[in-house]
């Protein structure tokens, strides 16, 4: 009996001393970890401090989510350039087309409760959606909304609603004239307009806006309190950074533009600190505590490719652990370094941001900067590297001199222009006799007016594109917006007909995001 005790003391005591070990070395990797990942977060922050200044951003905010815990959050640099207001994680900025994954999620939500498919025709909720191909029209999908694989060209129509006066509804609506440059499902073409239909069909199927769904169903369940769908939302807000772009070799703040007509696109703004708990949202599958917005097998199906977008040569020397690229549903996804990363950019005039996820290892975060330019990419990679275990390196300064070169090429480009330009000619006609109104069914009229000796552009659906032509040679005149000064300088075209008088107006503006010569302007008088 004494025996039997002695052997069940020693046991116990030898478990305890067993249990004690298992728990101070969980303990100790704990720390270990812990210590880990605060040089992890501290070599970041003194990179991202120095690539900040490197490129010339006036100010951003990040904020990283691990393990279902922000363990950074913080704003770098001004709200705007000249002034003293620091960005923090509270500073509101644009997120553009970061909003299209929300849009997905709207969606997502509708398909949780039975309300639509994703594989139902858009036709069934907007009877009067039309595009160019009536095969198309007919078959076109809420999932094909949500993929870009519509058969348009990247960014095709967007100067529709780019700071025009048209509704969602007439941007839609005016799609149909839109020429497809693929095969309907053949390839990957970014487009906005799809995505604008797709919130016009959450507010058919709820009888809400899009941006009322979006609020009442993801940005208060999630508490994102400062977050919302309009500039107009901005007026009277405090800490909102300022939108900035590069012109004649500065950085100069240029103002908001509208997007409400876009909106299901592009129109949110937010904070670092209100995307980290939609990052957190992500990362849970669909979950924030108790409350399930949308089911996993919805979140699953959002990551989940649906057009590839193929890997360039370009991008294989690059990202070497890079093998694919897709979109998803509102989401673009790829691997690196071994990881399915889902991720997102926008793309605001003055403002560029980037969401990233990688599930695998509950890891996210969200780039938020107040300038045209690409220093994302760099932080985003970094940021990747650090947390995955890649190469240290240098992706600021390697992307940087990439942008120099680029910046040097496109003023070389412009110099050779010049140099080949027939100073000397002249207009065909007399310039009175090249104003008037002009048109054509996709995009509607501008006007040519002459004014003290010189020729005036009216963009008329958008006020804001108006510009004084300057004669650059034969019948070719430059173009600058002053509203728009992270536009480059264009050129507008008169074609003169056998008659002598003018029949097209042809206007070119070469840039990344608008396609000018989409715009068909007929004289009509």
């Amino acid at each position: 009996m004494n025996k039997n005790i002695t052997v069940l003391a020693n046991f116990i005591k030898n478990g305890i001393a067993v249990s004690l070990f298992i728990t101070l070395f969980g303990l100790s990797n704990y720390l270990f970890a812990q210590e880990e990942q605060q040089k992890t977060l501290k070599e970041l922050n003194e990179y991202y401090t120095k690539a900040l200044a490197d490129w010339d951003v006036p100010g951003m905010a990040i904020a990283i989510v691990k393990d279902d815990s922000v363990i950074f959050t913080k704003g770098f640099g001004v709200r705007e350039v000249g002034k003293p207001e620091k960005v923090d994680a509270n500073t509101i900025f644009a997120i553009a087309s970061n909003t299209k994954a929300f849009t997905a999620a709207a969606l997502a939500i509708l398909v949780d409760e039975g309300k639509v498919k994703w594989d139902d025709k858009v036709i069934e909720y907007l009877p009067w959606f039309q595009l160019y191909d009536p095969y198309v029209t007919y078959n076109m999908t809420i999932r094909d909304l949500l993929c870009h694989r519509s058969g348009l060209a990247t960014f095709s129509g967007d100067l529709l609603w780019f700071a025009s006066t048209y509704s969602r509804e007439e941007v839609i609506r005016r799609a149909r004239f839109l020429k497809p440059v693929y095969g309907f499902r053949e390839r990957f073409g970014y487009s906005n307009i799809m995505f604008i239909a797709a919130g016009e069909i959450v507010q058919v199927v709820t009888g809400k806006t899009w941006d009322e769904f979006t609020a009442e169903r993801i940005f208060q369940p999630l508490r994102m309190a400062r977050t919302n769908t309009s500039t107009k939302a901005l007026v009277g807000l405090d800490n909102v950074a300022q939108c900035h772009t590069t012109f004649e070799g500065k950085t100069i703040s240029i103002p908001y533009l509208n997007w409400d007509n876009v909106a299901p696109a592009g129109s949110i703004n937010s904070s670092v600190n209100d995307i980290s708990r939609w990052i957190k949202l992500q990362l849970n599958n669909g979950k924030m505590g108790a409350t399930q917005i949308f089911s996993p097998s919805r979140s699953r199906e959002m990551w989940s490719s649906n057009t590839l977008q193929g890997v360039s040569s370009f991008s294989e020397n690059l990202f070497p652990t890079t093998h694919f690229k897709a979109y998803a549903l509102g989401w673009g996804v790829f691997d690196y370094l071994g990881k399915k990363v889902v991720s997102h950019s926008g793309g605001y005039d003055g403002m560029i941001s980037y969401t990233c996820l990688v599930p695998e290892d509950k890891l996210g975060f969200v780039i938020l900067t107040n300038k045209n330019s690409s220093l994302y990419n760099p932080l985003a990679f970094k940021t990747l590297d650090m947390f995955l275990g890649g190469k240290h390196t240098d992706w600021s300064a390697m992307m940087l001199d990439d942008n120099y070169k680029q910046t040097e090429m496109e003023k070389k480009d412009r110099l050779e222009e010049e140099l080949k330009r027939v100073k000397d000619s002249h207009p065909t006609l007399a310039l009175n006799e090249y104003a008037g109104l002009y048109g054509g069914e996709l995009y509607g009229n501008a006007r040519v007016t002459f004014e003290n000796g010189e020729l005036k552009l009216l963009f008329v659906p958008t006020p804001q594109l108006n510009a004084t032509l300057k004669h650059w040679q034969y019948d070719t005149f430059s173009i600058q917006f002053p509203d728009f000064p992270s536009l480059p300088q264009g050129k507008v075209t008169f074609l003169i007909n056998a008659s002598g008088k003018v029949e097209e107006m042809r206007v070119d503006v070469p840039n990344p995001d608008f396609d000018f010569t989409e715009l068909k302007f007929r004289k009509f008088e």
